[in-house]
C-alpha cells in the first residue's frame, strides 16, 4: 500500500500549538498529500485539494455539527429534502439574483463607514459584524428581517461558544452547557421564523428573497416542508454574515498595510459608484475591477475557511497514495494558495494578479476561499458583493493605520477559521483629492 509520507514531528499536538506553521511545513517538506496521524490526511496542494472537494462520493462533506436539525417525531430532513432545500436557497443566491440586489447589499455595507468612530483606535470586528449581520439577514428574509435579527445574532453567540476551544472533547450526545444554550437559540430562532412562514403561506405572499425562493414549489421536488425549511435556515443565517466578517477582517488590515492599494481604490470608488448607494448596479459592481481584486488576493492569502473536512468513507485512491476507509481528509485552502505552481511569488501581496489584461503578472491558479465542487459555498456571490462594496466605501470615506508599536493589535485564532479577534484600527477621514493615486 502506497501511504503518504508522514510529517517529522507532525502530531495532533504540535498541530494544536501552531496549524498554519504545522500545515505550511507539511506542504514544503512532504508535497502534495501528507499524514498528520494515522487515518488523518491533509491534502496540501492545489490538485489534491481540488480533486477531493470535486470527488464527493468518494469523500462526502460530513454533517455540520453546529446547527443540526432540532428532534421531531418524523425524524431528520432526508438527503433528498436537503437537496431540494439547498437547490430552493441557490435560487435566491446566484449571482443573477445578488445582482438584482447590489443597490440593497450597497446601501447596508455602507453604514460600516457611516458608524465607524474617527481618529481613535477602535475594536472593528464587532462593528462589521453588527453591519454585515444586518445585511445578510435582510437579505435572507427582507422586510422580515427585522423581526429575525435579533436571534440571528444569538445563533452566532452559540456558535461562538459552541466552538470555543476546550480542554475536553465530550461525545456528541453529552449535553453539555454550550450544546443546551444553542440548542436554545435555534429553538428562539425557529420559533419567531415559524409564524413568517405560516403568514407568507396562507396570503401568497411567498416574497423574492430567499425564504420566498424556498416557499416556491419546484417541478422537480414539489413543495419544502415547514420543518425541513425551519431546520436549514440557521445555519445559512449565521454563514450569511460570519464568514464575511472574518473576511472583512483581513481586508481591513490589508488596506491599512497598503495605504497604495487603498488609495487606488478610493480613486476607483470615486469614479465609478454613485454618490446614492441604494443606485448601485451590477454595472458599477462589475468596474470595480481592482478592488475585486484585492478581495480575492486577501480571499487568497487568508482564506477564512481554512482548513476543510473531509471523510473516505471506503479505501481510495488520492494523488497516487491510498487513502483508508473511515479516514479524515483535512483539505487546506491556505496552503493550496501558496503553491507555486498555481501562483508565482505564492507568498506576495500582488492583486494584479486577478486583473485580466496584457499588463497582468500571471493568471490566477486554484481558488478554493469559497470551495468548489457539489458542496462549494452557497453564499460566494452574497460574500464577494458584500466584501467588494464594503472595501471600496472604506477605503473611499478613510485611510486605515493601525496603532502604534511593535505588537499587532490583533490575534490569529485557527481553531474554525481564520480570523483576526480583537483587530484594532483607526480610520482617519480622507481630505478633497485624496482619494486619486499619488
Amino acid at each position: 500500500m502506497n501511504e503518504p509520507p508522514w510529517l517529522p514531528e507532525g502530531n495532533f499536538a504540535a498541530w494544536s500549538r501552531d496549524r498554519l506553521a504545522l500545515a505550511r511545513r507539511g506542504a514544503d517538506e512532504c508535497g502534495d498529500v501528507w499524514q498528520l496521524e494515522p487515518g488523518v490526511y491533509v491534502a496540501a496542494t492545489a490538485g489534491p485539494c481540488e480533486e477531493v472537494l470535486h470527488r464527493a462520493q468518494d469523500f462526502p462533506k460530513p454533517p455540520s455539527p453546529l446547527f443540526p436539525p432540532l428532534k421531531r417525531a418524523d425524524g431528520a430532513p432526508t438527503s433528498e429534502e436537503r437537496a431540494h432545500a439547498r437547490a430552493a436557497r441557490m435560487r435566491g443566491l446566484r449571482p443573477q439574483a445578488v445582482s438584482a440586489r447590489i443597490g440593497e447589499i450597497a446601501s447596508g455595507t455602507v453604514r460600516f463607514a457611516d458608524q465607524w468612530p474617527t481618529s481613535q483606535d477602535v475594536e472593528i470586528l464587532p462593528l462589521v459584524r453588527s453591519v454585515l449581520a444586518e445585511v445578510g439577514v435582510r437579505y435572507l428574509f427582507s422586510e422580515d428581517a427585522p423581526t429575525l435579527l435579533p436571534f440571528a445574532r444569538q445563533l452566532f453567540v452559540a456558535r461562538e461558544v459552541l466552538v470555543r476551544p476546550t480542554r475536553w472533547v465530550w461525545p456528541g450526545w453529552v449535553p453539555t452547557p454550550a450544546r443546551r444554550f444553542r440548542t436554545q437559540q435555534q429553538v428562539a430562532f425557529t420559533n419567531a421564523l415559524r409564524p413568517i412562514v405560516r403568514r407568507r403561506r396562507s396570503s401568497g405572499r411567498l416574497g423574492d428573497d430567499v425564504l420566498g425562493q424556498m416557499l416556491r414549489p419546484s417541478s422537480r421536488y414539489g413543495t419544502l416542508s415547514e420543518w425541513v425549511i425551519l431546520d436549514t435556515l440557521p445555519g445559512i443565517t449565521v454563514a450569511t454574515f460570519e464568514t464575511p466578517s472574518r473576511a472583512a477582517g483581513w481586508i481591513l488590515l490589508c488596506l491599512a498595510r497598503h495605504p497604495r492599494a487603498a488609495d487606488r481604490i478610493a480613486a476607483e470608488a470615486a469614479a465609478l459608484l454613485p454618490a446614492d448607494a441604494a443606485a448601485t448596479t451590477s454595472t458599477h459592481l462589475e468596474s470595480l475591477q481592482y478592488t475585486r481584486a484585492l478581495v480575492r488576493e486577501v480571499l487568497r492569502l487568508h482564506p477564512p475557511s481554512w482548513l476543510l473536512t473531509r471523510r473516505a468513507p471506503r479505501r481510495t485512491q488520492l494523488a497516487d497514495y491510498t487513502i483508508d476507509a473511515g479516514s479524515t481528509v483535512l483539505v487546506c485552502p491556505y496552503t493550496a494558495h501558496r503553491d507555486a505552481r498555481e501562483y508565482p511569488e505564492p507568498d506576495q501581496f500582488r492583486p494584479e494578479r486577478w486583473l485580466d489584461d496584457s499588463c497582468s503578472p500571471a493568471k490566477p491558479g486554484v481558488f478554493l476561499t469559497f470551495g468548489t465542487g457539489p458542496h462549494s459555498c452557497e453564499g460566494a456571490a452574497l460574500a464577494m458583493a458584500m466584501l467588494t462594496v464594503l472595501t471600496a466605501h472604506t477605503a473611499h470615506r478613510y485611510h486605515l493605520s493601525e496603532p502604534p508599536g511593535p505588537e499587532p493589535g490583533y490575534r490569529v485564532t485557527t481553531f474554525e477559521g481564520l480570523a483576526t479577534p480583537g483587530l484594532q484600527l483607526r480610520a482617519t477621514v480622507r481630505g478633497r483629492g485624496q482619494s486619486c493615486l499619488r
